[in-house]
């Protein structure tokens, strides 16, 4: 018996600085603060993709593209999750589903979600229901909570696109 379907799930935080601009899920969204990171830091894309690698035990982000290689310096991150998703659908694998959270006391994401689900899903070639996005805060407890940082959280449900 094949195994047909497989979860992944995946986390990421980057810590606040100025002088940075603060992108999550594709989206440019206005505060004084930005993600510090090697690529453009979105930490709920790069929460997406260490799920879908997971799901398929393909280790993380860091082996395919090393924050130690200057080619992936400042890289959009979008671009990064459409390699990600060409690598699975080569291993015979679809995405069925995704849901996400972001954690950050500030900015409010609310007014964001909508763009983020509809960017992400525009690159996965999905529909914006099959990508769920939420945002909460950490209740101003821990590095997210002191506005030191914004994390992520994913989980991917991949479904087998043919027998492998």
């Amino acid at each position: 018996m094949s195994v047909s379907i497989r979860i992944g799930n995946g986390y990421d935080i980057h810590r606040l600085v100025p002088d940075r601009p603060l992108i999550l899920g594709g989206v440019r969204i206005p505060h004084e603060l930005g993600l510090l990171g090697h690529s453009d830091a979105d930490v709920l894309t790069h929460a997406i993709m260490d799920a879908m690698l997971g799901a398929l035990s393909l280790g993380d982000i860091g082996h395919y593209f090393p924050p130690t290689d200057p080619k992936w310096e400042g890289a959009d991150s979008l671009k990064l999750l459409a390699q990600v998703d060409q690598l699975i659908q080569t291993k015979g694998w679809a995405i069925s589903n995704i849901d996400s959270v972001l954690i950050a006391e500030r900015p409010k994401l609310k007014p964001h979600i909508s763009t983020m689900r509809d960017r992400l899903a525009k690159v996965l070639n999905l529909h914006p229901d099959q990508v769920g996005v939420k945002a909460t805060t950490n209740e101003k407890l821990d590095a997210t909570g002191r506005e030191e940082g914004i994390a992520a959280y994913a989980v991917v449900l991949l479904q087998a696109a043919r027998v492998t």
